[in-house]
């Protein structure tokens, strides 16, 4: 089970909302009285845009559905996902008596009478106040941290609470867990019992700020994504926000952030910006603290706004921001790390495509030269190109020159190194497949209305045609999917790595406004509905499975936490007719002695195995979804997963000759070397050593890869 149930809302509504601690009230479920906050409602401009998305939904959505009671069923239980994801805050009993709702949402957006929505969420805001003093009461008295009891954190399973009793020490636990996490990071009690009180105290301040603006749109949300994950509902200001604020690309740190549970996480880090440069924040790592300059106070920001903690970490360029990071998959309360980023904005030259040369020694001194071209995304210069400017940035033109470069330094094979590439321009990922292939189709779109259209290499010829590796890993998605699956169905490379991340459709973005009746007020906002889907030339789709790697490779991320496959409302994997491409060279057989001569390596190589040995201990802390509540317990639990770490490092540095080093702290002081792509470097010299020999003549000897 996974640590933290997954939100992919970065939306203002659920800023405010997932960082909310919510709890009992009235309804027949007793409960402690909070203030009153004004009930929320809906405008007639709401009513009037719920018609239209129920118009363009049934008219353009690739699935092309219905909008009837089956869809009103499924729209029901996301919209009480998105207020209730952890099963912390409604009653049983609120359930069942919101069960009138769950063939009627559909009626409601047809009609705009949204009167159900809004009946919902007032009971929500009931239980989040109530809920709330509660837990502000609770830190009054300090938690007793000797008592031997377990705090279950993910509930997204979990049966809906039936008592009071049963709520209460819920949230007793909570409170408690809460305390503890600080205590781990050597607080004292009157230190933690501030930092919570302001905690719980801005948590309602953020409840009783929100307005109908906000429910509406988190709930156009709920329904548009029960089409699918990448349809969604956006207000005027929330899309303005998401486009500069959340996404920090201008004088911040270089990542989009999004809310999951009390925690700011990372969604993913911006090529170019500090901390891509960096290196050392991850996708999925939770911010819990963000400091000023290189001795300001860390501020505790679990249960902040996203646009509160996005306001701390940006900054003028050349001043220093800290971020206390819980490294992605830790359990709460795990040991975390302070990360030192200088602002700055995000830096062309350090998004474009790059290129190294990795020397590998293969005995009697014949050593092989691996030229390595990492695509951080596939950019354009649309604007320019359309202009007519000759010059226009582009990832083709880009790699097409490193390419020419790499060749006059002398290199032996090529490692494409795509991980982390989450897409861009899809005539980018068009032009880069055919600088590898002769001529042919390289991918093909199926539209709404079934029509297929085939996009062909435009490049006459192959501007590189040596042994040939593309690396992936579970964020690679998109454009970085599409050139991956043209390279291993024109069999031209090999992929190495881990299953990519599934996402093979296409968006359309509607500006409302159009199409809104005029006597409706202005700000109707922007609808983005999936119109499309991605297929390879083979016929079968990229959507939900990805593209399987030839030869696969460790990899920290969890491809049962992330990827298209782990949303419900994804598309399913499909298949059409094949575009008839040729492929000129089967790889079949030399894919099965590189992968013999991999094994081989992976078998003796102590970096692999430690790599192997880091990420299985990792998959062990990540699939609890409880922790124990005693904080000696804690404590030598973080002992003991320190002290694991560091033998596991020092019994790689002893098979290395190396030696050992004598804390943990020395080893975050020492910089971590890529094994996975000096491994595929390793890959692509096997296949240099293929190239130009019978593969039948080097069958079963380990000495002509070696």
């Amino acid at each position: 089970m996974a640590v933290f149930k997954k939100f992919a809302l970065t939306l203002a509504f659920s800023s405010l909302i997932l960082v909310a601690l919510v709890g009992n009230d009235a309804r027949g479920v007793p409960g402690i009285e909070g203030q009153s906050t004004a009930e929320l409602s809906y405008s007639d401009r709401h009513s009037a845009v719920s018609r239209l998305v129920t118009k363009f939904v049934e008219r353009n959505h690739y699935s092309e559905p219905r909008v009837n009671d089956a869809l009103s069923s499924k729209v029901f239980d996301r919209f009480l996902e998105t207020l209730d994801g952890n099963r912390m805050f409604f009653y049983a009993s609120d359930i069942q008596e919101f069960e009138q709702y769950r063939t009627l949402l559909d009626d409601a957006v047809s009609s705009g009478n949204l009167d159900p929505v809004f009946e919902i969420f007032s009971v929500f805001r009931r239980r989040n106040e109530n809920r709330l003093v509660y837990s502000q009461e609770l830190i009054n008295t300090q938690p007793d941290f000797s008592i031997d009891e377990q705090y279950q954190f993910d509930r997204s399973a979990s049966a809906w609470i039936e008592t009071t009793e049963e709520m209460n020490d819920l949230w007793r636990k909570r409170v408690k867990n809460d305390a503890l996490r600080l205590f781990l990071t050597g607080k004292d009690w009157a230190e933690s019992r501030e930092i919570l009180e302001k905690r719980y105290a801005r948590a309602r301040k953020n409840m009783a700020q929100l307005e109908s603006d906000d429910v509406f749109e988190s709930f156009m949300n709920a329904y548009t994504q029960t089409l699918d994950p990448h349809s969604s509902y956006l207000l005027p200001r929330t899309s303005e926000e998401y486009r500069i604020q959340m996404s920090l690309s201008y004088e911040g740190i270089g990542a989009s952030l999004q809310i999951d549970d009390d925690f700011v996480m990372v969604l993913n880090i911006l090529p170019g910006g500090p901390a891509a440069i960096d290196g050392s924040l991850s996708p999925n790592d939770r911010i819990t603290a963000v400091g000023q300059d290189d001795d300001g106070e860390l501020v505790d920001v679990v249960g902040w706004r996203l646009d509160d903690v996005v306001e701390l970490i940006r900054g003028p360029g050349g001043t220093v921001v800290r971020l206390q990071i819980l490294a992605a998959g830790a359990l709460p309360g795990s040991e975390e790390k302070v990360l030192r980023l200088v602002r700055d904005k995000i830096k062309l030259e350090a998004q474009a495509a790059q290129k190294e040369i990795i020397t590998v020694p293969r005995g009697s001194g014949d050593d092989l030269r691996i030229g390595v071209i990492t695509v951080p995304s596939f950019y354009q210069d649309f604007e320019a190109r359309m202009s007519g400017n000759e010059n226009y940035t582009s990832t083709t033109r880009d790699v097409r020159r490193l390419l020419q470069e790499l060749e006059k330094e002398g290199i032996d094979g090529l490692l494409m190194d795509l991980r982390s590439n989450g897409g861009g321009h899809l005539t980018e990922a068009q032009e880069l497949s055919g600088l590898f292939i002769e001529d042919g189709p390289v991918v093909q779109v199926r539209q709404t209305n079934g029509r297929i259209e085939i996009l062909d290499d435009p490049n006459p010829k192959e501007v590189f045609n040596g042994p040939l590796a593309v690396l992936v890993n579970r964020f690679s998605a998109s454009a970085s999917e599409i050139f991956a699956a043209a390279i291993q169905d024109y069999e031209r490379g090999v992929i190495l790595g881990q299953r990519t991340f599934g996402k093979g459709s296409v968006q359309n973005l509607y500006s409302l406004d159009r199409y809104a009746p005029r006597t409706s007020d202005p700000g109707c906002g922007q609808l983005t509905l999936t119109i499309g889907k991605f297929y390879r030339v083979s016929g079968e789709s990229t959507q939900h499975r990805g593209v399987q790697p030839d030869i696969e490779m460790p990899s920290l991320v969890d491809a049962t936490v992330v990827g298209e496959s782990t949303r419900d409302s994804a598309l399913p994997w499909d298949k059409i007719d094949s575009t008839g491409y040729t492929v000129d060279i089967k790889l079949g057989e030399a894919i099965e002695l590189i992968t013999l001569s991999h094994a081989r390596r992976a078998e003796i190589d102590p970096d692999l195995n430690f790599l192997i040995d880091e990420y299985a201990a990792f998959a062990t802390i990540r699939n609890q979804d409880t922790v124990s509540l005693n904080l000696e317990v804690r404590r030598r639990q973080q002992e003991k997963i320190r002290e694991e770490r560091l033998a596991r490092e020092n019994t790689r540095r002893s098979e290395h000759g190396l030696e050992a080093l004598e804390s943990i702290e020395a080893l975050e002081d020492h910089e971590s070397q890529d094994y996975i792509l000096q491994e595929a470097a390793q890959i692509v010299a096997d296949m240099a050593k293929l190239d130009g020999h019978t593969t039948a003549s080097l069958r079963g000897s380990e000495q002509s890869l070696n």
